[in-house]
């Protein structure tokens, strides 16, 4: 008998994980008050997890616990966001005016996306391409020859 259980648990926490990273940020950057979407997220939290103790089925009871637990955690982290958000430490949204307070009390808050570098840290920064269409890369690098002296 195939046991699928594992695949939808396994399933419900990589799309809650993903929830979480995405539905978070997302939230907390267009919501002016962060109380009724966290407010929100705890009941339905709490409500999957009760539901889990009574679920008919163990997949059921695992996924829905997986996914209250889930929801719990992103309603605890709307307003530790919040609280990078203010430290600068991820991107304010001059949109919404909780942000724009942030960025007009002259502290540390900012627009710019501390995620979007370059592997070496350096900010992206959009630049034409440095090969000219008529060049090959081979063309364009030329080794320093060494002194046979």
């Amino acid at each position: 008998m195939v046991q699928l259980a594992g695949f939808w648990m396994a399933l419900a926490t990589f799309l809650g994980i993903w929830w979480g990273h995405v539905g978070v940020r997302w939230l907390e950057a267009h919501t002016v008050r962060i109380g009724p979407p966290a407010l929100i997220l705890t009941i339905a939290g709490l409500g999957l997890n009760l539901y889990a103790l009574f679920a008919p089925t163990l997949t059921l009871a695992g996924v829905s616990s997986i996914i209250g637990v889930t929801l719990l955690w992103d309603a605890f982290e709307l307003f530790r966001q919040a609280k990078r958000v203010r430290k600068g430490h991820a991107p304010a949204n001059p949109a919404n005016p909780r942000h724009a307070a942030y960025l007009a009390a002259g502290g540390s808050a900012t627009t710019a996306d501390l995620l979007d570098r370059e592997p070496t840290g350096r900010p992206v920064t959009p630049q034409p391409s440095p090969w000219r269409p008529t060049e090959r890369p081979s063309d364009v690098y030329r080794p320093s020859s060494a002194s046979t002296d």
